[in-house]
């Protein structure tokens, strides 16, 4: 393994990120001189504009959405008059002031930290002149000008934006990226969301659950079409019964903004012809890397058609000493993947023990009402008959601990090795599910089968006693 040494080595970090806080933090304690460039603020788009306010917006909903279910429960609110309260409005302005002041505070405990241990922060753009130097453009706060940054070792963690097309382009004010929704101080009337990934499907129940009307417009033909078929059911089931208008098999062919008699908005043309009008669009189409204009192709480092950066399970790239993690390697579009990346580059440029990036038993969650969580082997792995897996499924509903707490949607999936027992992935549909499904990643993560999991206590009762009882179904007899 060639590497540097890491006491007298200087790590340039272009990106504050997840993926280049966390190598930074990494690097640091390794003994390097480190420096991040970042041109936005530390923690990045997953901290400002994306991850951290998403889903603070989604558990603004979700708590809306809990006073539904007290009345189902049996308790009823009352003003000072005794008078039953009808209904909980959100004043989206106070939410967006709560939310933007959330993740900047986030990121200035970040940099905070990273000062702690002796990291240099940067505000400015930064660009690669050489495998051993970069160029900085500082911002304002900095003094601006031009600062040159000695490097032994480089991390390119840069991320992505938003995807625009010509045929949509957002204005910031009526059509919208996701990250520009924070901006807005009135909730919109009718959002009509242009996309039904993870984002679309997110921001779309967010919205619902804060009071808007809103259409989802999907080119596929369900939502979230790359998850677990089971589970992206019940969530379009839900969709639908709290009252979102969901478009299938419909794709968008441009966006435009009104003004005329019936007041200002949006008509979203399909390509079928139809329109859909609405207050507000969101476009949800995915990313693009965050990889031009910063010296690459010059350098000679290899990108994807996409844009994206190659890199093996170690994060290099094909230039020796330059790294990359996150959204800009296109790997796995998670703020955790890109962090793990992060620490494995420096561990691996700086001499210290490392295990490579290992994307089976990775855990992600999709903050829709239920989540979505998941880890290891998938249903359509299953399927394609690409993995042998015995699949048990239990229905939420039949958990005691989720009738007393009103919930009706939801499920626990496992997958289990044919004969061993070894638990290779599962599902969890439920409140909460980023939280159940850790004990299915440790099993997953450490091989451990499905007696072992069955045997194991859990608090009755419990949403995690559905896992265990789900492990107890696949006990084998033979």
């Amino acid at each position: 393994m060639e590497t540097v040494n890491s006491r007298s080595s200087n790590v340039v970090i272009i990106g504050g990120g997840p993926g280049g806080y966390e190598a930074a933090l990494v690097a640091a304690h390794l003994g390097a001189d480190v420096t991040v460039i970042e041109k936005d603020g530390v923690g990045g788009a997953a901290v400002l504009t994306d991850c951290v306010p998403s889903k603070a917006l989604i558990a603004t909903a979700d708590y809306l959405s809990e006073f539904e279910t007290a009345t189902e429960l049996g308790v009823h609110l009352k003003d000072d008059a005794g008078d039953a309260v009808t209904d909980a409005a959100a004043e989206l302005a106070d939410i967006n002031a709560r939310v933007l002041a959330l993740a900047e505070a986030q990121s200035e405990d970040i940099e905070t930290r990273l000062r702690e241990v002796g990291v240099r922060v940067l505000r400015g753009s930064a660009r690669i002149a050489s495998v051993s130097e970069v160029e900085v453009e500082l911002s304002g706060d900095f003094g601006g000008g031009t600062e040159r940054v000695d490097a032994d070792v480089i991390l390119i963690a840069t991320g992505a934006t938003p995807r625009v097309m010509a045929t949509a382009q957002p204005d910031g004010e009526r059509i919208l990226t996701w990250q520009q929704i924070y901006a807005l101080e009135e909730l919109p009337e009718r959002l009509v969301v242009v996309g039904s990934g993870v984002t679309g499907a997110e921001l779309a129940q967010a919205y619902l659950g804060l009071g808007a009307e809103v259409v989802l417009v999907s080119s596929r033909d369900r939502v979230l079409p790359g998850e677990d078929p089971d589970a992206a059911t019940v969530i379009e089931e839900v969709f639908k019964r709290r009252g979102m208008e969901v478009l299938g098999r419909s794709r968008m062919a441009a966006v435009e903004r009104v003004d005329d008699e019936r007041g200002s908005g949006v008509v979203v043309r399909l390509e079928d012809g139809r329109e859909v009008r609405g207050s507000h669009a969101l476009l949800a189409v995915g990313s693009i890397p965050q990889t031009s204009g910063i010296g690459l192709e010059e350098l000679g480092v290899r990108l994807t058609e996409s844009g994206h950066i190659m890199v093996d399970r170690v994060s290099r790239t094909s230039m020796r000493g330059v790294y990359a993690a996150g959204d800009c390697t296109g790997v796995l579009p998670l703020a955790s993947v890109a962090a793990m990346q992060g620490r494995i580059a420096m561990s691996h440029a700086l001499g210290d023990a490392v295990t490579p990036l290992n994307l089976s038993i990775v855990s992600a969650t999709i903050f829709t009402d239920p989540e979505i969580a998941t880890v290891g082997v998938s249903q359509k792995d299953v399927d394609s008959g690409e993995v042998a897996a015995e699949v048990v499924t239990l229905e939420l509903s039949r958990n005691p601990r989720a009738k007393m707490l009103g919930v009706s949607d939801g499920f626990v999936k496992l997958f289990a090795e044919p004969g061993s027992g070894s638990v290779l992935g599962g599902v969890v549909v439920a409140p909460r599910a980023s939280e159940l499904i850790f004990p299915v990643t440790i099993a997953v993560s450490h091989r451990l089968n499905v007696d072992q999991i069955a045997s194991t206590f859990t608090v009755y009762p419990s949403l995690s006693g559905s896992i265990a009882e789900a492990a107890r179904r696949l006990h084998s007899t033979s």
